[in-house]
């Protein structure tokens, strides 16, 4: 694997967040002018979005057009750039979130350590190689270790974080135990989708000897556990409820959104990169932890009272709506699973933020709105906090025509073309993997409009006052009005998951080809080229790039 300073060149946006949260930790001992951090945060983010189009806008149009390229633990490919754009939209939210959280003395290290993991969940969306990735991985970990520390300085908030700190560690653990099963399998490297020249563990599982595919899957089932933790997913979701009871609102919020963004992402990069198209044993795992982290998460939500223990088993149960279409990526790779589970988290993680946001308004650390029963009446006090959470509550059921609808319907959809397309063995896999998550839907719409009943139809028990403060206010609008448009205006988001499904991409490129430079000018000695399929519209024209 040969890395060079067009490998560093690549990854100038996740350097400059780091820096920037680096000054920030040392600025804050000088200062400590919260709403000041908050607005070099924010600036931030447009900066390195600005910096992000400007230095890489060639290669999105080239990667939205096919072509995939390597260069050295990086692969440069629509998914990643289209994640890096998201990444930093998920970190303005969060940053207008917590944007009151820590209290004047600790906002910088929020702020920063808030930096640090967008910068960590931009690594893992392009990651192509098994340290990378890990390493990748742990920038998400550890600030998220400090976010839950930071939250609230009481006993249950010390108790949340100290549980999922050790058995996040465990996870880790068997994730690095399941990876160097991989890298065994795939003799000696730690590249994933190799090259030309240089084979990954991809082209090696593919030529798998039979008498090894025992020491694949036990890798397999590895690193499974260790990014189920994070996905939240049956068996591995028993910290969930408890650690988000334990802590705030905020960090319940972050709980939710990114460590379940970077294990999707994970999953993609890795497990349904290297698992073969004909190995039914990967599908089959993720179709059976799909079906237990629906019914569980959506069952055991019918009769929780605390809100954010709610949020937490339908966090569970989000999981394996999204596991469904990594399923129907393995099963079937031109179905589009992978583009329909992108999708499902984008409207997840819009609609998740959404709730945390607005009950993150109506409380402050003297009043912490924690049961639905608390909800009472908020639709007459504050008719616009009640719509924004009714809105996600109602994409989270599910329910036309919010986003999260045609993020259902693209996963049972998937899984049912799957059924009807496929043999005997199979099909019956996957009509019962369509049939439970439309079950589930019908059960998790349940609880959500429960939560609705309360703000619309009971009589207000107090008068409500916006706690949370001007960021969390347009964090929560900004939520609202974008699963409002996403479910009206689906296309683009539609349009954009499907670009970014790496499967399809493969089907249309040649080869994979390393990129040592960026640049047009041709080397002495040009590498092969990076060919999309022929088209009646396309003819194969890509720029030739120097090795």
């Amino acid at each position: 694997m040969f890395v060079d300073l067009s490998t560093v060149s690549l990854v100038w946006p996740e350097f400059m967040l780091i820096l920037i949260a680096t000054w920030m930790y040392l600025g804050g001992t000088f200062s400590r002018g919260r709403a000041m951090w908050t607005g070099l945060a924010l600036v931030t983010y447009v900066v390195v979005a600005t910096v992000l189009w400007r230095n890489e806008r060639q290669l999105t149009v080239e990667a939205a057009e096919g072509l995939v390229r390597v260069n050295g633990p990086l692969i440069v490919d629509y998914l990643g750039q289209a994640s890096r754009y998201a990444c930093l939209g998920i970190g303005v939210l969060l940053t207008l979130l917590a944007a009151r959280a820590g209290g004047p003395q600790l906002a910088t290290e929020v702020l920063g350590t808030i930096m640090m993991l967008v910068a960590g969940l931009m690594l893992v969306s392009r990651a192509n190689e098994l340290v990378f990735l890990f390493v990748s991985l742990e920038l998400i970990s550890i600030p998220t270790y400090v976010l839950l520390y930071l939250g609230r300085s009481d006993r249950a908030n010390s108790e949340a974080t100290v549980k999922y700190f050790f058995l996040s560690i465990f996870a880790s653990s068997l994730l690095v135990y399941g990876m160097s099963f991989l890298y065994g399998v795939g003799q000696g490297t730690t590249l994933i989708v190799g090259t030309a020249s240089e084979p990954g563990i991809q082209q090696a599982v593919a030529q798998l000897p039979a008498h090894q595919q025992s020491l694949f899957l036990i890798g397999l089932v590895s690193v499974l556990c260790g990014l189920g933790f994070k996905l939240a997913a049956v068996p591995f979701h028993f910290y969930a409820p408890d650690v988000y009871q334990g802590t705030t609102h905020i960090n319940a919020g972050l709980l939710a959104v990114a460590p379940k963004a970077a294990s999707i992402l994970a999953l993609i990069r890795l497990v349904v990169a290297v698992v073969p198209p004909d190995w039914a044993a990967g599908w089959r795992l993720l179709a059976v932890v799909a079906m237990a982290s629906m019914t569980w998460g959506n069952v055991c939500a019918l009769w929780q009272t605390d809100l954010r223990r709610l949020m937490a088993f339908s966090s569970i149960a989000h999981g394996g709506y999204m596991l469904i279409g990594l399923a129907v990526a393995l099963a079937s790779p031109a179905t589009g699973g992978i583009a329909a589970t992108l999708l499902y988290l984008t409207v997840y993680v819009l609609a998740a933020l959404g709730v945390f946001a607005a009950l993150a308004y109506l409380s402050d650390d003297a009043c912490d709105v924690r049961r639905v029963s608390e909800l009472a009446g908020l639709a007459r006090g504050r008719p616009w906090v009640a719509g924004v959470l009714a809105v996600c509550l109602f994409s989270l059921a599910g329910l036309p025509p919010l986003a999260g609808f045609w993020g259902k319907l693209t996963l049972f959809t998937g899984a049912i073309q799957v059924a009807w397309e496929s043999e005997s063995g199979t099909w019956g896999w996957f009509l019962a993997l369509g049939l439970v998550g439309v079950v589930n839907a019908a059960i998790g719409a349940a609880y959500y409009l429960r939560v609705i009943s309360a703000m619309y139809f009971t009589p207000p028990a107090a008068s409500w006052a916006g706690r949370g403060g001007p960021g969390t206010a347009l964090a929560m609008s900004v939520c609202g009005v974008l699963v409002l448009v996403g479910g009206l205006l689906p296309g683009f988001v539609l349009r954009t998951a499907e670009l970014a499904d790496p499967l399809r991409q493969q089907a249309r490129t040649a080869v994979f080809t390393p990129v040592t430079t960026l640049t047009e000018e041709p080397a002495a000695h040009p590498a092969p080229v990076v060919v999309p399929a022929a088209s009646a519209d396309r003819p194969h024209l890509v720029p030739e790039v120097g090795s």
